[in-house]
């Protein structure tokens, strides 16, 4: 058969794109907007889990993480489960990852793929390639101007303060304008390393089929994008986020936590009302509306590159997230932890497969992280040995199969945390269960921003009945049924 080749492009930490409400200026994202023109978009897509590690695990194995046993960010959890880039070698494709690899011990170098890969979260501003990559092409080292400096628990920073991007860390608690031309962000030094190894397949003429992974480093903290980026964004315009006061009364406890100072207290809760004015985090969601849009061009060069190289239309494209951002959500938060809204679970997804998928779709099914390796391997026409959580979405992009699921499982184990949490989510519903906490009941519909918990309401006492036998149904089928289990 004649096997497509396969590019997977995923950001981190993705603002879920809705923070483009009401009258502020939408997020612009031109190249996924091109993608999703060309093929399809789902936008009803969810992560199994709102933490990296877990969620990239799921990416590769198509298991929730109860199953592949990834539950928190730095596990040390075995690989005994078959890893998509395997399965694809087996017949036949050559792997490539470029970037983030955090999905357990080891890298994506020692999972069956060349290219560049850090262990763990990973740092590239510090490593001898990125250094080389610069000397190569006469780049300065980037500066950063911290615009804003959330890790101090007695001040805030002052603005105009410049760090060097290879002093250590990963200044997650920072936002400001890295001083530098384009190229010298993580997002094109990613772009740039795929666009090489794409121009080297293609002058090897009649080449195995590839497999191509891309995973840049934003746009999760810090917002470091560089100023042309920055400058397409007035933060004046961006209005208070709907959920922005909600005070967390009936929420359950892991809504609290946050370690960004000023908004958690010494013990590290939310302080509420959040004591940042909204016109300071005008500043913020500015700058972070910026760096997706960086990323977003950083990924539309190795788009163009396959264009270029005349690969597209022999190529599957998929350009997600591993999960979403609690920036500004319930409360005020600078980052998330592991509860479950949908700020945090909801993921960009956009497909495009020339010829072989209907151009312009936006579908509006339950779709899922566990659903990228099948699709994947789908594609390439095989599967995993095993069975797995997810299924492929091509028939549904193909023919709109009506056979598919009409609710999805999505779960927490915490995040240094002791929180574990189940979620099941249907066309209009939202349930959640946390462990020995409050449960929740959301009518996405008529509250899009989850202020009103239904679950103590004797109206509702029906679809709770309902929802928890939807939760338990999956959970049988998923065989969660570990000691973590509600």
């Amino acid at each position: 058969m004649n096997r497509p080749n396969i590019l997977l492009l995923v950001n981190d930490h993705q603002l879920y794109y809705r923070h483009g409400w009401d009258s502020s200026p939408q997020i612009q994202r031109p190249y996924v907007d091109q993608l999703a023109a060309e093929g399809a978009t789902f936008s009803r897509a969810y992560t199994a889990c709102p933490l990296c590690g877990p969620a990239r695990r799921t990416i590769l194995t198509g298991l929730y993480p109860h199953n592949h046993g990834h539950l928190q960010n730095d596990s040390n959890a075995p690989y005994d489960h078959e890893l998509y880039p395997q399965t694809l070698a087996d017949v036949g494709y050559q792997n490539y990852a470029f970037g983030k690899w955090h999905a357990g011990v080891g890298t994506a170098l020692e999972h069956g793929s060349q290219g560049y890969s850090l262990r763990g979260y990973g740092n590239p501003y510090l490593t001898e390639p990125y250094k080389n990559y610069l000397a190569a092409r006469n780049l300065p080292h980037p500066t950063i101007r911290i615009e804003r400096d959330l890790s101090h628990g007695d001040r805030l920073q002052p603005e105009d303060t410049y760090v060097q991007a290879d002093t250590g860390g990963c200044w997650e608690h920072m936002a400001g304008i890295m001083e530098a031309p384009d190229d010298a962000h993580e997002a094109f030094f990613l772009a740039n390393l795929a666009c090489d190894q794409l121009e080297t397949i293609a002058a090897q003429k009649g080449a195995q089929p590839f497999c191509m992974r891309v995973d840049f480093w934003g746009p999760h903290q810090p917002y470091f994008p560089t100023q042309r980026f920055a400058d397409l964004y007035d933060p004046a315009e961006i209005p208070i986020y709907p959920n922005f006061y909600d005070d967390l009364e009936n929420k359950p406890a892991s809504y609290q936590t946050e370690l960004n100072y000023p908004m958690g207290d010494p013990n590290g809760k939310i302080v509420i009302p959040n004591p940042l004015p909204w016109s300071e985090w005008q500043k913020i969601l500015a700058l972070c509306y910026a760096q997706i849009t960086l990323v977003d061009a950083a990924g539309g060069r190795v788009l163009n590159k396959l264009d270029e190289l005349g690969l597209a239309d022999n190529t599957l494209v998929i350009w997600t997230a591993d999960h979403g951002d609690a920036l500004a959500c319930h409360g005020g938060h600078f980052n998330k932890r592991c509860y479950l809204p949908e700020e945090v679970m909801r993921v960009p997804l956009a497909i495009r497969w020339p010829n072989e998928i209907t151009a312009g779709q936006t579908l509006g099914h339950l779709a899922s992280n566990i659903d990228l390796a099948p699709t994947i391997l789908d594609a390439a026409g095989t599967a995993f040995a095993d069975p797995v959580d997810g299924e492929s979405l091509i028939p549904i992009m193909q023919n709109g199969s009506n056979s598919w699921r009409e609710d999805l499982l999505c779960e927490t184990n915490g995040h240094y945390d002791p929180i574990i949490g189940r979620m099941v989510v249907t066309e209009r519903y939202k349930y959640v269960e946390t462990k020995d906490d409050l449960s929740e009941l959301y009518d996405l519909d008529t509250d899009p921003y989850e202020l009103t918990n239904l679950i103590d309401e004797s109206q509702h006492a029906a679809l709770h009945a309902e929802m928890r036998q939807r939760l338990a149904k999956w959970k049988l089928k998923t065989n969660d049924f570990t000691d973590t289990n509600l």
